[in-house]
C-alpha cells in the first residue's frame, strides 16, 4: 500500500467511524441510561429498527427531516415505554421481554415500512468540517452527521446529570438498590419506566441517523444488529456515557474497515472485515462477563437472573 492510499485508507476509516459510529453512540447513550435504573432492554434492537422506519417515514410525509428525527424518537420511546410497562409487572422477566419487544418491533418495522422502501425521504444535511484541507479524502471523511453534535451534547447532560442532579442520584439510586429507593419514598417501577422510556427516545435519534443520514434509506436489514451489539458496548464503556463515545467510535471503526478497503482498491476478504464488529463484540463479552464476578461500574441491581 502505497502511501497515499495508506492516507486514503486512515481517512476512510476516520470517517467511517463517524458515520457508523452515531448510530451505536444513541443506542448504547439510550441503554446505558436504561441500566442505570437497574433495567436491561434487549428490545433496544427493535427500537432501533422501528425508529428508523418511523423516522423515514415521517420525513418522506413531513417533508421536514426534523419532524422525521422527532418521529423517530416518539417511536422509540413508545416502544420502550411498553418495554418498561411490561417489567414492572411482578414476576416478568427483563430479557424475555426485551427479546420478545425485538420481535414485535422489528416485526411493525417490516410490515409498516414496506411502501417506504421505493421512495426517497429528505436527509439531514451533513456539517462540513473538512474546509482547512485541500484533500477530497479529507473533506470527505469530515462530513459530519448533524446528530453527531446532539449525541456528544447527550453526553455531556448525562455525564452531568448522573453526578450532580437529583434526578440522576434518583436513577442510579434506583439501579443499586430499589430497597433504599423505597425507604426514600421514591416508587422503583416509576423511575425505572421513566428512565426506559427516555432510553428507548435516545435510541430513536440511532434509527433517525440510519435512514436520515447514512445510509439514508429504508430497508429491512438496515440495523444489522447494532441494537443488540449496544449491550456489549454499554459493558465495554463501564456504564459511563462519555466512554460510550470512545467505545462507538471503536465500533464505527471496526464497522468501516471492510468500505475503507474498497475505497482503496482493495476488495479481497471483504465479507470478512464486514464480521469485524461482531468479533469484536464476542470478544468484548468474554473478557468483561467472568462467572462469579460483577463487571466494574455495573448498577448493582443488575444481575444475571434479571
Amino acid at each position: 500500500m502505497t502511501g497515499e492510499m495508506a492516507t486514503a485508507f486512515l481517512a476512510a476509516i476516520v470517517g467511517g467511524a463517524l458515520r457508523v459510529g452515531v448510530p451505536f453512540l444513541f443506542v448504547s447513550l439510550g441503554e446505558c441510561l436504561t441500566e442505570k435504573a437497574g433495567r436491561v432492554n434487549l428490545g433496544l434492537e427493535g427500537v432501533l429498527v422501528l425508529s428508523a422506519m418511523a423516522g423515514f417515514g415521517g420525513a418522506y410525509l413531513s417533508g421536514s427531516t426534523w419532524m422525521g428525527v422527532l418521529v423517530a424518537a416518539a417511536a422509540g420511546a413508545a416502544l420502550a415505554l411498553l418495554h418498561g410497562l411490561l417489567c414492572s409487572l411482578p414476576r416478568v422477566n427483563d430479557i424475555a421481554t426485551g427479546i420478545a419487544l425485538m420481535l414485535l418491533g422489528t416485526g411493525l418495522a417490516f410490515y409498516l415500512g414496506k411502501p417506504l422502501i421505493q421512495p426517497q425521504a429528505p436527509q439531514l444535511q451533513p456539517i462540513a468540517l473538512g474546509g482547512w484541507s485541500d484533500s477530497q479524502v479529507v473533506q470527505a471523511a469530515l462530513q459530519i452527521n448533524p446528530l453527531l453534535l446532539l449525541g456528544l451534547v447527550l453526553v455531556v447532560a448525562m455525564t452531568w446529570g448522573f453526578a450532580r442532579t437529583r434526578w440522576g442520584l434518583l436513577v442510579r439510586l434506583a439501579g443499586d438498590s430499589a430497597s433504599a429507593t423505597k425507604a426514600l419514598g421514591y416508587s422503583v417501577n416509576g423511575i425505572r419506566i421513566a428512565a426506559t422510556a427516555a432510553g428507548g427516545a435516545i435510541a430513536g435519534l440511532g434509527g433517525a441517523s440510519l435512514t436520515l443520514f447514512y445510509p439514508g434509506s429504508w430497508n429491512e436489514g438496515i440495523s444489522s444488529g447494532q441494537g443488540l451489539i449496544a449491550v456489549a458496548l454499554v459493558i465495554f464503556a463501564r456504564w459511563s456515557p462519555l466512554r460510550c463515545v470512545f467505545a462507538a467510535l471503536l465500533f464505527g471503526g471496526a464497522g468501516a474497515i471492510g468500505p475503507a478497503l474498497q475505497s482503496v482498491g482493495i476488495s479481497e476478504g471483504y465479507y470478512l472485515f464486514s464480521a469485524v464488529p461482531y468479533v469484536l463484540t464476542l470478544v468484548i463479552l468474554v473478557i468483561t462477563c467472568k462467572p462469579g464476578s460483577v463487571a466494574r461500574g455495573s448498577p448493582g441491581e443488575l444481575s444475571s437472573t434479571k
